[in-house]
């Protein structure tokens, strides 16, 4: 993931060896979903029942019109309150002790045909396959390259992040009420009731962070820090009222869950999407993770740039090369 697009240079081929968490496949297995990738920029609609493309760790068969059900005795959820590039000439250090900044690394589906960084400081992986109703093809083999992060930085050696989007009406699927994962969701916009308004895209951003956890295979997801991937790239509506309604709702269901949360973007991007957020939003408080910056020293640099939302901080910076996605921890 990358505001820039970056190619795959040869490196150390991961050896897949993690197995599915087994509470997570219990789940995917029990859900009937259409085989394949779904489009979230206007495709044909699918049934509303077939909420998400599986992970292909599991091997559910279709079964038509059931929907995604969490573990039992999940927490309700509560709304928690919780670049561009800048001048640098430093190259890309690996993660070793001593004088060298540590970096990290960020792959996902567009490395699943190459092969990996070596020896990350921390390692942030890619739930889905580009859109955010789909999954990385690789990401279990992903996972098991970032459990062999060195650690030594503020991040967490291994963190995951997300596709995002507010699709509206164009979507393969749009919720109608309030209801997903079994449950009745409490949405601080109101009543979803199959609008593209605000309402019904906390759902559909609920919905997304409750596959991400819950379809994608993710042991014990409420460990991790979950980062939603703003980009324009994906599917957005012209109301950023409703686009931050859609993220507030993914940041929501995490929160609920007991994970922790931030957001990725860059300060241009993320003002065409969503802009200004206020202090009673759950995306105030957020941790930033910037990207845009072409060199390492530009990386440091913006450590020191705004966050996106006011409440937040920088905690994290990207720049891109050697083919590579490097992360500067600001912590």
């Amino acid at each position: 993931m990358s505001i820039f697009s970056s190619a795959v240079l040869t490196r150390r081929r991961p050896a897949g060896r993690r197995a599915s968490a087994l509470l997570s496949f219990m789940i995917a297995t029990a859900v009937g979903f259409v085989p394949g990738p779904r489009l979230d920029d206007g495709a044909p609609p699918a049934p509303e029942s077939t909420v998400t493309e599986a992970s292909p760790r599991a091997s559910a068969a279709p079964t038509g019109d059931a929907q995604a059900q969490p573990p039992a005795s999940r927490p309700s959820p509560q709304p928690a309150r919780s670049a561009s590039a800048l001048p640098g000439d430093e190259a890309p250090g690996d993660a070793e002790t001593g004088n060298e900044t540590l970096l990290g690394n960020d792959v996902s589906w567009p490395q699943c045909s190459g092969d990996l960084p070596e020896g990350p400081a921390f390692a942030i992986v890619g739930v889905n396959n580009g859109l955010a109703n789909t999954t990385n093809p690789c990401l279990h083999q992903q996972l098991d390259w970032a459990d062999d992060s060195a650690g030594g930085t503020g991040q967490p050696r291994l963190a995951l992040y997300v596709n995002t989007a507010n699709p509206g009406l164009r979507g393969s699927w749009w919720p109608t009420n309030n209801e997903y994962g079994g449950e009745v969701v409490a949405n601080p916009y109101g009543t979803c009731q199959g609008q593209d308004d605000a309402a019904c895209a906390y759902m559909y951003g609920y919905a997304k962070a409750f596959d991400d956890a819950y379809l994608r295979t993710i042991s014990e997801p409420g460990t991790y820090l979950w980062w939603l991937d703003v980009e324009t790239g994906n599917s957005w509506s012209g109301d950023r009222n409703a686009n931050r309604a859609d993220l507030e709702g993914m940041a929501d269901f995490f929160h609920s869950i007991g994970a922790r949360v931030g957001i990725y973007s860059s300060a241009r991007q993320w003002g065409q999407i969503v802009g200004e957020v206020g202090s009673a939003s759950s995306l105030y408080s957020l941790p930033s993770w910037l990207a845009g910056a072409r060199t390492a020293g530009g990386a440091a640099s913006m450590c020191s740039a705004a966050p996106l939302t006011a409440g937040g901080r920088v905690v994290l910076t990207q720049f891109v090369a050697d083919g590579f996605d490097h992360d500067h921890s600001c912590i």
